[in-house]
């Protein structure tokens, strides 16, 4: 024995608190093994309460997973031969698993409800009829501590009742006592708590997840709802070229070949051989006019995209010896109906004007992404003046409307400001006109 222990025990018997703090009433050999076997008890008492943590951070993992956990935990720190764990019928509905077996080997058993478990063949009838017991809610036998030499159990509590019970049975070799008490049921009261924040973690989850495929499903619908806006937009771009074609160009084109024939009995010779051909090409020319009509009113399919609609508007609109193209820049983003429909409004008016009115013979549609929203870009090398149709649109907005033009000026202007944008007429770089719209597209409305 070394000084300092001998002075610590001649300290310790002269003075009773120090005994007390110290553990120790003397320096004989008898109280070393004393001290050793309280040392060894306070370092399964550590390895338990790690095993503890350990077994109920599994609380994300699911419920199955928490309770095998915790089984496990109580078979390593009792080097038990049998641990059962079960919730009584009729507390904590909807939480699982009802109860869970781990057995010698390392089995983990369940007759029903766990994935990761085998149903089991042979129990001992003290574990079989301990979860028979547990299962009913045996009152008189359950809801107080047990401690045998090799046995114990606690009651599981939840909120001052008992739902359940965790039992252990160890070897011959293996005595229980206080502190395995103290251990089981510090385990049995927060796994219960955390059984029951897993099941509602799950819960979450689930709800998470169907929320998420509504949610897709309704990024779905509305991309489809969009979709059937272009689609219905170029509908109404056809139906109204459809209808000027009958009503203006067909009406035209009927009326003078009705006044060529009219002429035909007042000439004779070769002139009346010219005007029998110019008959013949208006009734040609009529035909293939309804031949288009009906073309326009029943072609059309489901649109693809913003540029591809753009690209058949200029179909739609422009002569065929126009040279047009469609361009897009930057990144492109999912622009959300109402501005989709502003955008390929402006641009419907937009080749209207350049097709009917600046006899252009090139022009430039581009579709610019930004952070804020798109920009639209309609360029044409036509004969429009800028300053001319700025002074349209002022008059026009002031109520002097004097021309469809400048209500075709008007609405585009209107579309872009009721989105928060601009509009703006400026000379084009091709030497026409340049129609620029900014639309708005707020960050929580894009996909």
């Amino acid at each position: 024995m070394d000084r300092s222990s001998r002075e610590i025990g001649i300290a310790a018997e002269s003075d009773p608190d120090l005994a007390s703090l110290v553990g120790l009433r003397t320096v004989k050999a008898g109280h070393y093994a004393q001290y050793r076997g309280s040392e060894a008890r306070l370092g399964r008492v550590m390895l338990a309460l790690e095993g503890i943590s350990k077994a109920l951070v599994q609380t994300a993992a699911g419920p199955e997973a928490l309770v095998v956990a915790v089984v496990e935990t109580v078979r390593d720190h009792l080097g038990a031969e049998w641990v059962l764990f079960a919730l009584a019928d009729g507390h904590l509905l909807g939480t699982g698993p009802r109860h869970l077996i781990a057995g010698p080997g390392g089995q983990i058993l369940a007759f029903e409800g766990v994935r990761g478990a085998e149903p089991p063949t042979e129990l001992p009838d003290v574990v079989l009829n301990r979860l028979n017991d547990v299962l009913r809610g045996e009152v008189t036998v359950l809801h107080a501590p047990i401690a045998d030499d090799h046995h114990v159990h606690v009651p599981v509590e939840l909120d001052g009742d008992v739902v359940g019970g965790l039992s252990a049975w160890t070897t011959d070799d293996h005595q229980v006592d206080a502190a395995d008490l103290t251990v089981l049921r510090i385990l049995a009261s927060q796994a219960t708590v955390a059984l029951v924040n897993s099941s509602l973690f799950l819960q979450v989850q689930r709800r998470a997840d169907e929320l998420a495929d509504r949610n897709d499903e309704l990024v779905r619908t509305q991309r489809e709802l969009w979709a059937a806006q272009r689609t219905a937009l170029l509908g109404t771009e056809r139906a109204r070229i459809a209808r000027e074609l009958h009503d203006s160009v067909g009406q035209s084109v009927l009326s003078a070949g009705l006044q060529i024939e009219l002429c035909r009995d007042d000439v004779g010779g070769a002139a009346a051989e010219r005007i029998d051909k110019a008959v013949k090409l208006s009734r040609d020319a009529m035909e293939q006019l309804r031949g288009a009509i009906y073309a326009l009113a029943k072609s059309g399919g489901p649109s693809t995209g913003v540029v591809d609609t753009l690209r058949e508007l200029c179909s739609l609109h422009m002569p065929p010896d126009v040279d047009v193209t469609v361009t897009a820049r930057g990144r492109p983003r999912e622009l959300t109906g109402d501005v989709q429909h502003a955008v390929l409004r402006i641009a419907g008016e937009s080749l209207f004007n350049a097709a009917l009115h600046a006899q252009a013979s090139r022009v430039t549609v581009a579709l610019e992404y930004d952070s804020r929203g798109v920009r639209l870009v309609v360029d044409d090398d036509g004969i429009g003046d800028p300053t001319e149709l700025r002074s349209a649109l002022a008059a026009a907005e002031r109520g002097d409307i004097t021309s469809g033009r400048s209500r075709g000026l008007v609405n585009m202007a209107s579309r872009a400001a009721e989105r928060g944008g601009g509009f703006a007429i400026r000379r084009s770089r091709l030497g026409g006109i340049r129609i620029a719209a900014d639309v708005p597209c707020p960050d929580e409305e894009s996909a």
